[in-house]
């Protein structure tokens, strides 16, 4: 019997995603402004937090994927999922910035204990030849909730005044329901044999898998975290309502991406599909840190928009393809963990430049960079293997 591409994991996955993101980002675009705002701190603060957040996530990420190929994908899941509601509740009622610290720390451990896990159980639920849509459908739903989390933030912002801090408490219930949603997941993980055990706590990951990877971690090094972007829309004028319809905005043009990146992707090349992710990247990014029109931002949002539509779903799609079916979780948690620690960078290395001056010269380093990376990643031919 042929198996379909929308699989019923994959359909329940998204929903799952979908409302998370929606409860992340209800509370993402206001970060900024409650954090350097109403709590009163530094730019840097902001970086920091924001990039040790991703971090945590990557240990997290390291540690789950490898351990769900040996005891299952749904307990990490449910973890995750269920461990990121705590975080945001920290945050919510945080009135220091390090318990905000604290609350993003945790929230992002259960963003990593659940990434690695859940990608390796989409990828077990759909055909090979459809990975690409897969995970293109997946961040499309993704990032529908996205688009409504930042809708939900307007509406609370009219009804409530302004009042940052309560509308960020709006967020606790759709992450409520994401965490219920997980338990109807299906998990068809078949725990291994004591040698197939054995054999991958020495499984070396090959040159072939490792080139891609380290090719993509390098250029994330260029990816200051987006919560310094909205602070920029901020400093250069925009409202708060007007930094969260911006975020909404850039969610709304990243949905609409998500699932063509996929198609594409499974018919050219991933590579190729990267790449023009990052000079959108680059073009956005260069954008925002020359301007302060208005107008000329909003372009950069949207051009930015494309960026994590090109490149999220497509990287782990790619990596995915090239994965030994009984090592799936590990290399998609080195993967991604890897690319959280270069967050880290980008954020402590953006933090720390930050200025108060018209032009945001992090910004543009950081469009510089991933213009070269995208060429790089168009002119190197990275090694093939087979699973």
């Amino acid at each position: 019997m042929k198996r379909v591409w929308l699989s019923r994991n994959l359909v329940i996955l998204t929903l799952v995603s979908l409302t998370q993101d929606a409860a992340s980002d209800l509370l993402y675009p206001l970060l900024p402004i409650l954090l350097t705002g109403v709590i009163g701190a530094a730019p840097l603060a902001l970086g920091l937090i924001e990039g040790c957040a991703e971090a945590a996530a990557g240990f997290a990420k390291l540690y789950s994927g490898k351990y769900s190929d040996r005891i299952g994908r749904k307990p990490f899941v449910i973890a995750g999922y269920s461990l990121a509601g705590v975080g945001k509740a920290l945050v919510v009622v945080a009135t220091s910035w390090p318990l905000v610290f604290f609350g993003r720390v945790t929230d992002r451990i259960g963003k990593g204990m659940r990434s690695s896990p859940r990608d390796a159980l989409i990828h077990d639920s759909v055909p090979k030849e459809h990975l690409g849509k897969a995970f293109g459908f997946h961040r499309s739903g993704d990032n529908l909730g996205a688009v409504i989390g930042p809708a939900l933030a307007l509406l609370g912002l009219a009804v409530l005044n302004d009042d940052v801090r309560a509308v960020a408490k709006w967020a606790l219930i759709p992450a409520l329901l994401s965490g219920l949603l997980t338990l109807f997941i299906k998990d068809s993980f078949k725990k291994p044999t004591s040698e197939k055990v054995a054999e991958s706590k020495s499984y070396k990951i090959p040159k072939e898998i490792k080139f891609p990877i380290a090719t993509l971690v390098a250029i994330q090094l260029t990816n200051i975290p987006d919560a310094l972007l909205l602070l920029r829309l901020h400093q250069i004028g925009f409202t708060t309502k007007e930094v969260v319809l911006s975020y909404m905005l850039f969610s709304f043009v990243t949905m609409l991406g998500a699932y063509p990146a996929g198609l594409i992707a499974d018919k050219l090349n991933p590579k190729l599909v990267y790449a023009i992710g990052l000079f959108a990247f680059a073009v956005g990014y260069i954008s925002l840190g020359l301007t302060e029109n208005h107008t000329v931002a909003i372009f950069a949002i949207i051009i930015y928009g494309l960026f994590p539509a090109l490149t999220d779903g497509v990287g782990k799609a790619w990596i995915a393809s090239l994965s030994p079916d009984n090592h799936r979780g590990k290399i998609q948690g080195i993967y991604q963990s890897s690319m959280n620690f270069a967050i880290l960078g980008a954020g402590i290395w953006g933090g720390a430049l930050w200025s108060s001056g018209a032009i945001q010269w992090p910004l543009v380093v950081a469009g510089a960079g991933a213009a070269i990376g995208a060429i790089v990643l168009l002119v190197i031919r990275p090694l093939r293997v087979q699973p």
